[in-house]
């Protein structure tokens, strides 16, 4: 990470809420599925408690731009406008769009998204490029203010991972349920967790 004058104040990750697939555990990646009825209830109850950990700051609001997690972002903070950007994709699985992780072990037994990645699809070295161009991004047009993603559970967690200046094979060390919130503050010139997997619900 460079100096901390280029550094946010706060990074808010929030992982989209409930779908059909995100329910049923299969992997979605580029599939554009929309919210299910739990999923628009996630959502709404996540925005008190993003505005809550705001304390009133005006923050910066990017959103991925698949529909679970704009709407996601439209729904938790209805006043305040979020920017699509691809790099806030989830990771692209490829061959597995859509299988469960037991399905894909039947095919791979030794799988690891984390070191592997998916054929046909995204390796982790390109997923942790896109996060570390976020990562970039915040650095340049967000230094000093609030910051608000809407995003993916794997890509959260590797954003997250490269955020702290780890290897995007941290994320592996991480989860986060439907609509949670992750909390990152600029502490002593440096990015670090302070809060993870926060549910309104």
């Amino acid at each position: 990470m460079p100096h901390s004058a280029s550094l946010p104040a706060l990074v808010l990750l929030v992982r989209h809420g409930a779908t059909e697939w995100s329910v049923s555990g299969q992997h979605t990646g580029r599939t554009d599925l929309p919210l299910t009825e739990e999923g628009v209830a996630q959502a709404l109850a996540a925005g008190p408690l993003i505005e809550e950990l705001l304390e009133g700051r005006d923050p910066v609001v990017y959103t991925s731009p698949l529909e679970r997690a704009a709407r996601t972002a439209e729904l938790a903070l209805p006043h305040r406008g979020a920017e699509p950007l691809d790099a806030l994709m989830e990771f692209d699985y490829g061959d597995y769009e859509g299988l469960t992780s037991t399905q894909i072990m039947e095919r791979d037994p030794e799988w690891d998204l984390f070191t592997t990645g998916c054929p046909g699809g995204e390796s982790i070295t390109q997923v942790s490029a896109r996060c570390d161009a976020v990562v970039a991004k915040v650095e340049r047009v967000c230094a000093g203010r609030a910051v608000v993603a809407f995003t993916h559970g794997h890509l959260s967690r590797i954003l997250t991972a490269r955020m702290l200046n780890l290897p995007a094979t941290g994320g592996a060390s991480l989860w986060n349920d439907t609509a949670s919130v992750g909390v990152i503050n600029e502490h002593r010139g440096k990015l670090v967790l302070v809060g993870w997997n926060l549910c309104a619900y």
